[in-house]
């Protein structure tokens, strides 16, 4: 029941905040964000499940499956549960939501109660969808992140926060529209082998190979191929993979920092983590055959090289760090479509550790915003000797995404890179991994250039007021994420191996069995 408990004593506490007075709100919100966070905690040192929760012969940590309602033939369940995939998402969800909420103490200032009541209530439809084992309750938890996500954006964001909370929501709502036309068709081709819409149950009847029956005269490989394609499309909107990548950059300009610290820490994770239960779990043999790995390989490269290089061209910092998540995420693409213990596994490492780092950059950026009320690089310098704390965890943000050892960066670029390069599956797995890892070069390039610019250098910025040191609950919250970062990186079987044990059984499924030779923190990969 531990799950239902996260789940409950969050929503309660959104409840609460929502009801709570405005001059009490900021407060209480941080307070009660670490009821979850605790629970989270506790969870993670009582987990002893073992596999993958989608397929047979694996165990389910604090699994609870109660039948709720009768949908035709098919029984719809309260069904949640976690393995190694979903869990370090969950505590993922936890630490940031707290840390955005302390972040957000300095530039929100009106409309309190509801801005806090709406982030708590976000962690819990994220927690939801991390959990979610029902396809039914998976969807409405998917649905329901993107309501306080709109309202968080079009309410206390910029100038221009209805325009981008507006795309932001017709993007996704169309995304999900996709989705879920591509996840009924499969539904539709299992027929009468089907009685739940547990994933599970879906995951192995597709494994089983009852998928049976004709769709809009589709069967066979002919449907899974479609529904493989339209559950990929729904979710590179949510990613966002290159083309579908153009309201992420307006959302992430308009929404308040501590919203942009949700957004690309645990959104995004949304679509790289259903894309590895659907497309690279359920429909794994229409992603391992060719051209469709070449084809997800490439994308992922492009989504790679292309988000640097608009990153390169941008001047205000947010717009930075904000087309750097599409460069990330294109590595989580490579690594998943790899088919290797290291490439899969480093790729569901990359979401937790993208989300730590792009956390403290975009907060970074926020606290420097509410000293100098302006993001462009061209318009500040020297910030190092003004707000020299701040400043140099900027920095060590920055070298954590460019993959400075010792970083949680750095061990998630190598496990992608190694077992992207020895793919079976993806023909010319080399080439693609090369021009992926001329990424970093890009990504050093952009970020040194911002650094160099605003951070050192004879301060120039003309205000008509001091720009001073950063008040402590500004900076606690930077300094907490660059040392989880570094604990990760140090430290990465904390959660690599509880990832290894889930990607095992996916790996077996397509007849790769996977050959783990010792903890990444002890010999050779």
């Amino acid at each position: 029941m531990l799950i239902e408990l996260l789940l409950a004593v969050t929503f309660a506490s959104a409840v609460w905040v929502f009801l709570a007075a405005d001059e009490t709100a900021p407060k209480l919100a941080a307070w009660l964000s670490l009821l979850p966070l605790a629970i989270a905690l506790y969870m993670w040192t009582q987990f002893d499940a073992s596999g993958n929760a989608l397929l047979s012969g694996s165990t389910v940590g604090f699994e609870t499956q109660v039948e709720w309602f009768q949908l035709g033939q098919y029984t719809l369940q309260y069904h949640v549960g976690v393995d190694g995939l979903s869990f370090p998402l969950v505590i993922l969800v936890t630490v940031l939501t707290t840390l955005a909420i302390v972040s957000s103490w300095t530039p929100i200032d009106e409309r309190q109660s509801q801005f806090y009541g709406l982030m708590l209530l976000i962690e819990t439809a994220l927690l939801g969808v991390f959990t979610a084992l029902d396809f039914f309750l998976w969807f409405i938890f998917w649905e329901a992140v993107l309501i306080p996500m709109y309202f968080l954006i079009a309410v206390w964001g910029g100038p221009r926060r209805k325009y981008a909370g507006t795309k932001f929501l017709l993007y996704t709502n169309l995304g999900s529209l996709v989705m879920f036309v591509g996840l009924f068709m499969l539904v539709l081709g299992l027929g009468d082998s089907l009685t739940q819409l547990s994933l599970p149950a879906i995951a192995q009847a597709l494994a089983a190979g009852e998928l049976s029956e004709t769709v809009f005269g589709l069967g066979g490989t002919e449907l899974r191929a479609v529904a493989f394609l339209l559950l990929f499309l729904g979710f590179a909107v949510k990613v966002p993979i290159v083309p579908f990548h153009t309201w992420l950059p307006d959302a992430h300009v308009q929404a308040p920092s501590p919203v942009s610290v949700i957004l690309a820490g645990v959104l995004l994770k949304m679509g790289t983590y259903a894309l590895l239960r659907f497309n690279f779990t359920m429909l794994s043999d229409i992603a391992t055959s060719s051209p469709a790995a070449e084809i997800i390989a490439a994308v992922g490269v492009i989504s790679v090289i292309y988000g640097a290089m608009l990153a390169l061209a941008q001047r205000d910092l947010k717009r930075i760090v904000a087309y750097s998540s599409i460069s990330s995420m294109g590595y989580v693409i490579v690594g998943l479509v790899a088919f290797t213990p290291h490439g899969m596994s480093g790729a569901t490492f990359q979401m937790v550790s993208h989300g730590l780092i792009s956390g403290l950059l975009f907060m970074s950026v926020g606290v420097l915003y509410n000293a100098t009320h302006t993001r462009m690089v061209g318009d500040m310098a020297g910030l190092a000797e003004r707000m020299p704390i701040t400043a140099w965890i900027f920095v060590a943000g920055s070298f954590a995404y460019m993959g400075l050892p010792l970083m949680s960066g750095f061990v998630a670029e190598v496990l992608i890179f190694v077992g992207a390069f020895d793919s079976a599956v993806v023909s010319g797995a080399p080439l693609f991994t090369a021009v992926a890892m001329f990424g970093i070069v890009i990504v050093a390039g952009y970020l040194l250039w911002a650094m160099q610019r605003a951070i050192f250098g004879s301060f120039e910025l003309e205000t008509d007021y001091e720009v001073e040191r950063a008040p402590l609950h500004d900076v606690a919250p930077l300094a907490v994420l660059l040392g989880l970062i570094i604990l990760l990186g140090v430290q990465p079987d904390l959660i690599y191996e509880a990832i290894q044990d889930a990607i095992g059984p996916v790996l077996e499924l397509n007849a790769v069995v996977p050959d783990w030779t010792v903890p990444f923190t002890g010999g050779e990969i």
